[in-house]
């Protein structure tokens, strides 16, 4: 029988945090894969939602979670990228406006749903289909609630993807990051850029947040940033010894102690990490197509040849 959220008693339920008047963060512990964070601002005339979450039951839970805070309706959705556990509820708000980069509707029409079985341990999808981006946007795009300024800012390199976006609360100093930032869990950039991502960090400090709401983990202050980008150097130092030594990206993985950072959820996330880095050291420009297929068979392995956990 598969799983949902409520039989996994080693996580805790989601929940919602007012970060600020009218601005809310749905935190899903504990942030592994597919589970995700979103968030939602409500005003006078409808509901901001920013990203959805990965299968139907979750969807429906965030949903009503929004439910319980007002009865406005969702009239528009922001996607801060691509990924699934962002993505796959849109088709549950059919009359949202779906907001995203370019990018965010070629790579969500292409990408398989559900996703690939025996990758990951069993999950209920549930009865979704993929709904992408209708109003794409480079750059900055401003959306009000009410006379609150939500600036939507692409990235501009790839980083965690090829088409993040973060939403900025000036007003408030609130930043929702996307994936740019994991509290507690493994950064992922293996369909991305290494070297994107650290320079998409420096850009995060640049708005003085003072609230962080990331795209996995809890909500944090721009301290969180820190925590990535040495994660990043990390994997850069690596793969360049693995290089020089000659190894293969898992053999390399395998040979290597996380240190501080085995502490974080997904440690398999470094094989991806580490195909990425290699690709870069061989010259291929950020956000490059690389063998993701041969990363997940590598992770899976390093993982003890077993899917890897999802508790979605």
């Amino acid at each position: 029988m598969s799983t949902s959220h409520a039989d996994h008693s080693e996580v805790g339920p989601p929940h919602v945090e007012e970060v600020s008047r009218g601005i809310y963060a749905y935190v899903q512990p504990d942030g592994s894969w597919f589970l995700n964070n979103t968030g939602f601002l409500v005003g006078r005339q409808g509901v901001v939602s920013i990203d959805t979450t990965s299968t139907e039951r979750r969807t429906r839970a965030y949903l009503q979670a929004i439910a319980r805070v007002t009865d406005r309706p969702v009239r528009t959705l922001v996607n801060t990228h691509h990924h699934g556990d962002h993505t796959h509820g849109n088709c549950l708000l059919p009359l949202a406006t779906i907001l995203g980069h370019p990018l965010c509707r070629e790579e969500l029409l292409k990408t398989p749903f559900p996703p690939f079985p025996g990758v990951w341990s069993e999950v209920e999808w549930g009865n979704l289909e993929p709904t992408p981006p209708f109003v794409t946007f480079e750059g900055q795009l401003t959306v009000w609630v009410d006379d609150l300024r939500v600036e939507l800012h692409c990235v501009g390199t790839p980083a965690h993807t090829t088409n993040d976006v973060v939403a900025w609360i000036p007003e408030r100093s609130v930043l929702f990051s996307g994936d740019l930032v994991f509290v507690g869990g493994t950064p992922f950039v293996a369909m991305g850029s290494v070297s994107g991502a650290m320079a998409a960090l420096d850009w995060l400090r640049q708005f003085g947040a003072k609230t962080l709401v990331p795209g996995h983990g809890p909500v944090s202050t721009p301290a969180a940033i820190d925590d990535v980008q040495e994660y990043l150097r990390f994997i850069q130092d690596t793969a360049r010894r693995g290089k020089q030594a000659g190894l293969a990206p898992l053999e390399l993985a395998r040979q290597t102690d996380l240190g501080r950072f085995s502490e974080l959820t997904d440690s398999e996330r470094l094989v991806g990490n580490l195909y990425r880095a290699y690709a870069e050291l061989d010259g291929a420009a950020p956000g490059a197509e690389i063998d993701t297929a041969s990363a997940l068979r590598d992770m899976i392995a390093y993982n003890g040849g077993q899917p890897l956990r999802c508790l979605a």
